[in-house]
């Protein structure tokens, strides 16, 4: 089986979408879209056909070139039921535990509500690949502009639950002051200290930092590591429930 293939693309101040292609059917799903533009260059520089568009969330910096890239590409629109109506207009509505495919690649459907209420992330097993956009980020998470606490909290569990080997295709380029808000959580983490270095040089080569390991996620991300004793000792929260951390994690980065 040839191996899929995924373009991250670079939109607005800060923002990323990501091309996934099938080369075994030539389909090609875009996920999410703050801007038409650069992801019709990429399509047409790679000479790539868009058939199917996933939203991840209602906010209008992941779906205001959604209607652009449709008139476009003529892509059907796949996202949540529940907020379809926050949504541009939908082609297939999903809920949690629904699987569907892009050509022969299936994707399962994870609602990881939080950030926002009906927020759906997208686990492509084949491709190693996960779409979080602004739940489970980089050394990061989304804010809590929705949800609470144990929501998200819950939902950043059922992200930590896929295979280590996952790569995390999140959406924003919020790395290094993720990075430095990591080091007030757990300044002697030696995972984080060397990631940190490695998020500095990658940014001064103008690299983005996004797609990140799950694996190196678990062993750097405070918002993943709300259960490690270490944290809720240096937090002075010891034997407090995860949930709870993780809210007390979340309202020090808010105002970090």
């Amino acid at each position: 089986m040839t191996q899929p293939q995924i373009v991250t693309i670079p939109c607005l101040s800060d923002n990323y979408a990501f091309l996934l292609h099938d080369p075994e059917t030539g389909a090609t799903a875009c996920v999410d879209v703050p801007d038409a533009a650069p992801i019709l260059a990429e399509l047409s520089a790679r000479s790539w056909t868009l058939s199917d568009i996933l939203i991840t969330h209602h906010h209008w910096d992941h779906v205001q070139g959604v209607e652009d890239l449709v008139e476009a590409t003529g892509a059907k629109v796949w996202g949540s039921d529940a907020d379809a109506a926050r949504l541009p207009p939908l082609d297939h509505r999903l809920i949690e535990g629904d699987n569907f495919n892009v050509g022969s690649l299936t994707v399962a459907v994870l609602d990881v509500s939080g950030h926002c209420d009906n927020h759906l992330a997208f686990h492509v097993p084949a491709a190693k690949a996960a779409f979080t956009a602004d739940s489970l980020m980089a050394l990061g998470c989304g804010r809590l502009f929705e949800g609470t606490a144990e929501q998200m909290w819950g939902s950043l569990s059922k992200l930590a639950a896929l295979p280590a080997d996952t790569w995390v295709y999140s959406g924003h380029e919020y790395t290094e002051s993720n990075a430095r808000f990591a080091l007030t959580i757990e300044p002697d983490n030696p995972d984080l200290l060397k990631r940190v270095e490695q998020i500095k040089a990658a940014r001064a080569d103008g690299k983005p930092t996004v797609p990140s390991e799950l694996a190196q996620e678990l062993a750097t991300n405070p918002f993943l590591r709300a259960a490690e004793p270490g944290i809720a000792s240096h937090l002075g929260l010891v034997n407090a429930p995860p949930a709870h951390i993780f809210r007390e994690i979340r309202a020090r980065k808010d105002s970090f």
